[in-house]
């Protein structure tokens, strides 16, 4: 199986650089998979699309404003963003032209000195505690491909309304298009929700570079299920009732975290699953999900749930039927 497998064409205008105006009105295509119908809703109208019995599962991740503006002591600018907390003070990074020992002055906040962490890996280690300059100082991380320089709505619209626990440096955005008011919809045709957290991470976004998908290298995350969504999980299929993963992270997590018996067990630590085509899924029975980028493990991951020729036809008509594409854009349900 080939990269190229999984190649299409995306204009770039048809990139949302922008979230809708209201999130709960943006486009939702519908996948049948046993009927290989597309059909197309708005957002909104999910809630009609659920059953009593169906478990809808969120990750409650809150995604950091990790991308921190400096300057060297040349008086160069230097941007940084953080990956992974190491430690009250460390974290692991990205950053241009890394060189060992560099310092980095925040404004208004502490110093921050680059060492090698071995194997490509780059840290920074503050000067002092730089939660609070990072709260109020640091930018959201947005994609490289939202072109344009993160504002403060973006501390609103690049995060879920459910989000909760923080450590992620990209939003899952099957969740942007939620409200509460579209939850407690949800909730009152009796439809319950559970939360697991998935803290996402480079992993998710890593272009795949190999010739072989096989061959790719995929960066392990943090995720956590608790022993309530375990639980709800395990009595929604022995209720007959779905169990809809609310974004890729979500799948990843329940999928990692099936025992040899076919239950989802509680558990805590990363995942670094790999889901391609051939894959056997077995907690997951549908799919709510943006539209990816071409080649990526993302989109590897829904040819994966739905086929890929269905995914390709589905992105195609999409793309002949003005959705808006990536972390800003539409939405599909595939069930």
């Amino acid at each position: 199986m080939k990269t190229s497998d999984f190649d299409y064409h995306l204009p770039e205008e048809r990139i949302a650089y922008r979230p809708a105006a209201e999130r709960q009105k943006s486009k939702l295509m519908v996948l049948d998979r046993e009927k290989g119908e597309i059909t197309h809703r708005k957002f909104f109208e999910l809630p009609g699309l659920l059953e009593p019995e169906d478990l809808l599962v969120l990750n409650d991740t809150r995604v950091i404003p990790a991308r921190l503006s400096g300057r060297k002591k040349s008086g160069e600018r230097a941007e940084i963003l953080l990956v992974e907390r190491r430690d009250s003070r460390t974290w692991t990074c990205l950053v241009r032209n890394p060189k060992e020992g560099l310092v980095i002055e925040f404004e208004g906040g502490p110093s921050g000195r680059l060492f090698s962490g071995g194997g490509g890996a780059w840290l920074v280690e503050f000067s002092g505690d730089a939660d609070s300059y990072i709260d109020g100082s640091g930018g959201m991380p947005l994609p490289p491909y939202i072109k344009r320089e993160p504002d403060a709505g973006d501390r609103v619209s690049y995060q879920t309304v459910y989000a909760e626990k923080p450590g992620a440096i990209a939003a899952p955005t099957a969740g942007l298009h939620f409200t509460p008011a579209l939850l407690k919809e949800i909730e009152h045709r009796g439809v319950r929700i559970a939360r697991v957290t998935l803290h996402v991470g480079i992993g998710t976004f890593k272009p795949v570079k190999t010739e072989l998908v096989r061959e790719h290298d995929m960066h392990p995350e943090f995720r956590e299920v608790p022993r309530e969504a375990a639980d709800a999980v395990n009595g929604a299929k022995s209720r007959g009732g779905r169990v809809i993963a609310v974004g890729t992270t979500v799948l990843r997590t329940l999928e990692s975290s099936v025992n040899e018996a076919g239950d989802v067990v509680p558990c805590r630590g990363e995942t670094g699953l790999f889901i391609v085509p051939g894959y056997e899924f077995k907690a997951a029975d549908a799919l709510i999900t943006n539209f990816h980028l071409p080649r990526s493990t993302l989109l590897m991951l829904v040819s994966a749930f739905a086929g890929r020729e269905f995914i390709l036809r589905a992105y195609s008509e999409a793309l002949n039927g003005d959705y808006r594409f990536l972390s800003y854009g539409d939405a599909m349900f595939i069930n």
